[in-house]
């Protein structure tokens, strides 16, 4: 891809905008979906995510500042599309936000688009005890592979915080994993 600074300009240049926004879709929709997935577990949600998290970003590049990358940006809306998504639907459901992760659990088992096993469902239903940021930082950490300083643009935490929360997160999971 372009040089970012020059992507950027042509996202806002009305002549170059769209060819530049397909560039963009087609650069950031697949790691998106996966990172907003491991947030909301549902795929016909993480669809709906997804769009809004595009429109978004359309909506707001002429904010972008520049003092992270495009990319950590657009994760970190994304982070934010998908928990506020989450509460609003816990809300809207009348139940907390734990439960609805765990019902989402359940129904990855009837998710056609889910091709994990008994232990991954093990996995996501140990995940979901830990709190929120160490949910992310594990989920970022392990399943997408982010290294400690992406994480740490995405979430504006310091790395030396976000190592301590992965390995707490690590220590809870392998705790219940191997007394369940």
């Amino acid at each position: 891809m372009l040089d970012e600074k020059e992507f950027i300009q042509q996202l806002l240049n009305p002549k170059t905008q769209n060819d530049a926004f397909q560039q963009l879709l087609y650069t950031y929709q697949k790691p998106l979906y996966n990172h907003i997935r491991n947030i909301v577990l549902n795929h016909d949600d993480t669809d709906d995510v997804l769009q809004n998290t595009f429109i978004k970003v359309f909506q707001n590049l002429k904010n972008f500042k520049g003092e992270s990358k495009l990319f950590s940006w657009m994760y970190r809306i994304a982070t934010n599309e998908a928990l506020t998504f989450l509460n609003q639907k816990a809300k809207k459901s009348g139940i907390s936000s734990e439960t609805l992760q765990n019902k989402a659990i359940d129904n990855l088992k009837a998710d056609v688009y889910f091709d994990g096993n008994e232990i991954q469902i093990a996995l996501h239903k140990a995940i979901a005890t830990l709190p929120e940021k160490q949910q992310l930082v594990f989920k970022m950490k392990y399943f997408e592979e982010l290294k400690y300083e992406e994480i740490s643009e995405i979430l504006g935490t310091s790395v030396g915080a976000l190592k301590a929360s992965y390995h707490h997160a690590v220590k809870k999971i392998e705790a219940l994993l191997t007394t369940n």
